[in-house]
């Protein structure tokens, strides 16, 4: 009885929450908006990063957005700030470090570059352990594995070919196939 009752009162606050005025706009809260209630501008990429402009290193960038024809926020008309996801960079270029490891990756350099001195002090000692260290930088840095010590992203086009890993765990579940029937 609680349940059905703390549903009800739920469902009646949604709904009254949501007003139209008498000239028939829907006035509601920007936050609440549906895809295609809103449009959002483009975001303006800074050229040294190329991020969106005011990215942070949590990853989150802001953007302008407006309400659809006949919709009004309550906070202020018929614009509103949402955030979108960014990388955050700090100036390590993703070119210039694979160049490194290519060329110089048996002295460290790369290692120095990124910001792993002690690694790239070991690498320099041993000839890149052997040029086998090389090797695996070499690889490491193309698939954006290793990146630079501080825990931001290389910088790489916006519209270019950045990678994104997508990793499996415990809790990732996977749709049965169809292929996957023993007969």
């Amino acid at each position: 009885m609680a349940q059905s009752l703390t549903v009800l009162l739920f469902l009646f606050c949604t709904f009254f929450s949501k007003t139209f005025s008498e000239d028939g706009v829907y006035v509601t809260n920007c936050s609440t908006l549906q895809m295609g209630q809103y449009l959002c501008s483009d975001p303006v990429i800074d050229p040294k990063t190329q991020q969106p402009a005011g990215c942070t290193p949590e990853g989150k960038a802001k953007v302008t957005c407006y309400t659809a024809p006949n919709i009004v926020c309550n906070e202020n008309n018929s614009s509103f700030e949402k955030e979108i996801p960014c990388r955050y960079t700090t100036g390590y270029s993703y070119e210039t470090a694979l160049l490194l490891s290519v060329f110089l990756g048996m002295f460290g350099i790369d290692r120095f570059y990124l910001g792993y001195h002690a690694v790239g002090l070991a690498k320099f000692c041993t000839l890149g352990f052997m040029f086998l260290g090389q090797l695996i930088d070499i690889i490491l840095i193309a698939t954006q594995v290793v990146k630079p010590a501080d825990g931001s992203e290389y910088i790489i086009n916006y519209y270019g070919a950045g990678i994104e890993v997508i990793r499996m765990d415990n809790m990732t579940y996977r749709m049965p196939q169809a292929d996957w029937e023993v007969k």
